[in-house]
């Protein structure tokens, strides 16, 4: 791709989905100018951070349709987006760079050397590599539409003007681009946590931070909508991908609920208690004369087969064939749907992801630029579309940021 001189493009955002648009549009035209701006002083802190300080970069998954049934908000938008820059072409990416990436059983995608150093090392020299220009530091504060492009005005005071501008600035809570854009004309959807563990305070659970188990169901009561996977107990209560995978397609309705509302826990994933309760009533006849306590009839871990057996009535010592009824019936629901009352959220470990944003119809997805402001673009957490945990979130960077990237250099 050709192009002149003075073409000068600003990136605001020095998170993923900022940085991957201002290498690929320095990359795509190399005699564009390419500032990269990032109002903190170091660049990709949530890339540093992320999966434990390993990062995952994406996920092993390779048909856009399927991966798109990963996103709460925006996936109908991601789905078309992903045919055009999807995990197989974020893995080339970076393996022509010399990063090489593995993938985990459950799908998640980390560089080999399983440190996130790795990958901000990467991109940072393909930022030098294409001659962008790093702004840390420098926070935007107001911009402007004119005929002959964007005027930025910056924190210090001073201003200048750009033929295209791109907004990757990761979350927009807190900051004060929200109602810069709304002044323009977009409208910014409701921002409110995504990604969060639940708090919990229940004997059915205390004293069982670090147990786990791999495949639970959960779902807020009266929802039509399981989430599945593991489960783990925390000190505050229950956190894991079941949990976070809730928080995510639930993020609304856990925001208006203040974070106060009962969920349902299927221990296993099976969720029929009728179905449950034939398979303890078959179970207690063959254990008949086992205790209680000695023979679970569930896959579970120890001490939590105990509270749970405990909760429903059943006496640890006594055999199965001494099981009342009744109790047997209460095991089938604390297995199959125990209802636990949620009281707060917390921040699951450094996973912190927003729900909310620029408005996705308020933006070309062929370009990712705004249908309001010419030359304007947007990519990664600052539009309304958000994923589950397991590297979904920073496809959807890699993607918006490569589309934004590519239209800007044209």
């Amino acid at each position: 791709m050709t192009g002149t001189p003075s073409t000068s493009l600003a990136v605001i955002g020095g998170g993923a989905a900022g940085f991957y648009a201002a290498v690929t549009a320095a990359e795509a035209n190399p005699a564009a100018r390419v500032i990269l701006y990032e109002k903190g002083r170091r660049f990709l802190t949530k890339v540093k951070i992320s999966g434990g300080g390993r990062c995952n970069v994406t996920h092993h998954c390779f048909d856009p349709a399927e991966f798109s049934t990963r996103y709460p908000r925006g996936g109908r938008e991601l789905k078309a987006a992903f045919h055009r820059w999807q995990a197989t072409d974020t893995i080339r990416w970076f393996e022509e760079r010399g990063m090489k990436l593995k993938a985990e059983e459950d799908g998640r995608m980390f560089p080999t050397t399983d440190n996130s150093q790795t990958v901000i090392d990467t991109l940072t020299a393909a930022a030098h590599a294409a001659r962008v220009t790093l702004a840390p530091g420098v926070g935007v504060q107001d911009l402007h539409p004119r005929e002959d492009g964007i005027a930025l005005e910056f924190n210090d005071g001073s201003s200048e003007v750009f033929d295209r501008v791109c907004l990757a600035a990761g979350s927009l809570k807190g900051s004060s681009l929200p109602q810069t854009l709304e002044r323009l004309g977009h409208t910014i959807e409701p921002l409110v946590p995504s990604l969060f563990a639940l708090n919990v305070s229940d004997k059915r659970i205390s004293g069982l931070a670090g147990i786990s188990v791999p495949n639970a169901a959960v779902r807020i009561q009266g929802s039509k909508r399981w989430q599945n996977g593991p489960l783990l107990i925390t000190h505050r209560g229950l956190s894991g991908p079941a949990i976070l995978r809730l928080s995510a397609w639930e993020a609304r309705t856990a925001h208006e609920a203040q974070y106060h509302f009962p969920i349902e826990v299927a221990w296993t994933g099976e969720t029929n208690r009728e179905k449950f309760l034939q398979s303890l009533r078959s179970g207690s006849q063959t254990a008949g004369k086992k205790k209680i306590k000695n023979a679970p009839l569930v896959a579970l871990p120890q001490r939590l087969w105990e509270k749970l057996a405990e909760a429903a009535g059943l006496d640890l010592q006594s055999q199965w064939s001494q099981a009342p009824k009744a109790a047997l019936q209460n095991l089938a629901q604390e297995l199959s749907g125990a209802l636990f009352p949620i009281t707060g959220k917390t921040t699951n470990k450094e996973e912190f992801v927003t729900c909310g944003g620029v408005r996705r119809k308020e933006i070309d997805w062929r370009t990712m630029e705004s249908k309001i402001i010419p030359h304007l673009h947007f990519a990664g957490e600052c539009i309304d579309y958000d994923g589950i945990t397991g590297g979904f979130n920073f496809q959807g960077a890699w993607t918006t940021g490569r589309i934004a990237g590519l239209t800007m250099a044209e």
